[in-house]
């Protein structure tokens, strides 16, 4: 597979942050030119959210970017009519809006909408590639700026929550994990402003903790969470109080897996 390095549409300064960790800018530039859609799969707080926002700027395509929940519906997608000043208006919504102007529709967490939404994501998901409106008998063609991208968290999948495969199997798809240590640690470094000499033992404390998942504790550490505490430290708070309100705390409620926690990172970082 090519690697050839995607077209940047917008000045570097504007474009968010993002570090490779394979070829994903690639595929994704590829996926666009072929008007293909892309499903980004891993844990939270891996990355999946700003590489699209990296991708949208390097492309110069808007982004109009979803946070999927358990009360969201199709309509929310596609719009719905109403009453302004007396009169019944139809107002499009965030999908119907990006198939008619163009760029990224990005449904984050796509699994936690309603199962109706993804009735709504097939014929954007084939060569059909157009948005039925049925309640105001409109057929929108994508145009070739269009992209549909969705993620979601494997970790979090049930039998009630997860991609049937008609419509995994729409999509090309990019797993994500978390960065090599020393790529994470140059991330964290500059996002956060704190040297990466300070940074590197937090990162391997992430790394320890990570290693418990399924074990202890439901999901690890996140990138976002080592960025939250280097920020703090940064900003001089103490390591040892940083580290418990970023990298413990948020991960569980009960007494004893957070004592073992803290003993963790007592012999990491502290």
């Amino acid at each position: 597979m090519t690697t050839a390095r995607p077209v940047l549409a917008t000045p570097l300064r504007d474009v968010p942050f993002y570090t490779p960790a394979r070829n994903e800018c690639a595929l994704f530039e590829l996926a666009w030119r072929r008007k293909l859609p892309l499903l980004l799969k891993g844990p939270t707080g891996c990355g999946k959210t700003r590489f699209v926002a990296h991708m949208a700027a390097r492309l110069g395509l808007p982004l109009h970017t979803v946070s999927c929940h358990d009360d969201l519906t199709a309509a929310d997608l596609t719009g719905r009519y109403l009453l302004k000043g007396g009169d019944t208006v139809w107002t499009d919504g965030p999908l119907t809006r990006a198939v008619r102007e163009g760029g990224i529709c990005y449904l984050d967490e796509v699994v936690e909408a309603r199962k109706d939404v993804a009735v709504v994501l097939h014929p954007l998901t084939d060569d059909r590639r157009v948005l039925p409106l049925e309640r105001t008998g409109e057929l929108l063609e994508a145009p070739d700026g269009f992209m549909l991208v969705v993620s979601y968290n494997p970790g979090y999948q049930s039998l009630l929550k997860t991609l049937k495969p008609s419509t995994r199997q729409r999509f090309v798809a990019l797993e994500f994990g978390f960065l090599p240590p020393e790529q994470e640690i140059a991330v964290v470094a500059a996002e956060s402003g704190l040297p990466a000499g300070r940074v590197a033992p937090l990162v391997t404390l992430a790394g320890r903790l990570r290693a418990l998942k399924g074990q202890d504790l439901e999901e690890g550490v996140s990138t976002r969470l080592v960025v939250y505490c280097a920020s703090l430290i940064a900003a001089g708070m103490p390591v040892r109080e940083a580290v418990l309100s970023t990298m413990i705390e948020p991960l569980t409620d009960e007494p004893e897996v957070k004592a073992a926690l803290v003993e963790v990172a007592g012999a990491v970082v502290v």
